[in-house]
């Protein structure tokens, strides 16, 4: 709009100097700038109607992946779609915390309208990137908002910010395992120690394991370069593995599948994916419906009917079992007889 202010100035300008000159020439160019002028303005308008959806992921793997698919669908379920009435640009920080601080950085100097950041640390990076402006932040796949520090004990945030969060069902999984290995005594749990959702949900498995006759062996890493040691000390002294929804172990998943399997020991994950791409079994979520809730969120700040910060957080508390035949069969694992009905086989 100020290119356009500036040049009917201009255009005003122009007519004054002119003065007497031949007034049915003036009269044509008039109306040929006041034609370009107008569309100029109108295209300007159709580019105003879109909304600037960014979206910052912090790893690529199945679960966060089925998180943006599921947030992409939520919007247009409220209304808002690609191409139509929004605009989505999405990034990737391929688990590098760098790199999460720039895109989110460059989502804000970029002025998007909303930002969606997939995975806490992605989260964290956008919540500190969009402090002090107007631009709302909704996060999905956080483990715990509050220890985060993206929410207080109340489920809202003090900045303009709200999302999802992918909570274990961390009593489920522990149930489920005992299920699948009656005599285990021993889990192992590896985890990047820079990702304070992974130290949550550990400390939940720490709370619980007594109950179900388990010790937790854990294992934490600095960096990708460290899993495959850790992954084979860890193999040699547990009974199986289960995974956390630890952005940095389950982007190495084949490496940890693979000491696994050296050691002929299994390794439950904890949502669908991991069980498609080796894992014997898990109690999990499901992402796309967890994404889906996350975009209907976006849509009620993007209709101005709440601001971020008055929407609470929420938590989907439903999980499913899913097993992979191929992988329990390697194991020589079978689904007990009284889950037979309810587990689901990732294909």
């Amino acid at each position: 709009m100020k290119k356009f202010m500036a040049l009917a100035i201009a255009f005003a300008l122009s007519l004054s100097f002119v003065g007497c000159g031949d007034s049915s020439a003036n009269e044509s160019a008039g109306s040929t700038d006041q034609i370009n002028n107008e569309a100029s303005e109108q295209e300007h308008s159709d580019n105003d109607e879109k909304l600037k959806i960014s979206i910052a992921q912090f790893a690529e793997h199945g679960s966060l992946d089925n998180c943006r698919e599921g947030f992409i669908d939520g919007l247009k379920e409220e209304g808002f779609e690609e191409g139509k009435n929004i605009e989505i640009e999405y990034q990737n920080a391929q688990a590098d915390m760098g790199a999460a601080n720039q895109i989110a950085q460059n989502f804000v100097n970029d002025k998007a309208d909303l930002i969606c950041a997939i995975a806490t640390p992605m989260a964290q990076a956008c919540y500190n990137a969009a402090d002090g402006t107007d631009i709302p932040v909704i996060y999905t796949a956080v483990t715990d908002p509050v220890a985060a520090e993206l929410s207080n004990e109340n489920k809202l945030s003090e900045k303009n910010a709200t999302g999802t969060s992918d909570k274990l069902p961390v009593e489920q999984q522990l149930k489920m395992i005992r299920a699948f290995m009656p005599e285990a005594k021993k889990i192992g749990i590896l985890y990047s120690t820079s990702e304070v959702n992974s130290e949550t949900a550990i400390e939940q498995y720490k709370e619980k394991a007594g109950e179900y006759g388990f010790e937790i062996v854990e294992s934490g890493v600095n960096q990708s370069a460290d899993i495959p040691m850790a992954a084979a000390d860890i193999a040699s002294k547990v009974d199986c593995i289960t995974n956390l929804t630890d952005n940095t172990i389950v982007s190495n998943l084949a490496v940890v599948l693979d000491a696994a399997e050296k050691a002929s020991i299994p390794v439950f994950g904890s949502e669908i994916e991991q069980v498609k791409n080796g894992c014997v079994a898990a109690a999990g979520l499901d992402y796309i419906e967890l994404g889906k809730l996350t975009g209907k969120m976006a849509a009620s700040v993007l209709k101005n009917e709440k601001k971020a910060n008055e929407i609470e957080y929420e938590v989907i508390s439903q999980s499913n079992v899913y097993i992979n035949s191929q992988a329990l069969d390697k194991f020589n694992l079978s689904v007990p007889d009284d889950m037979k009905e309810s587990v689901i086989e990732a294909e």
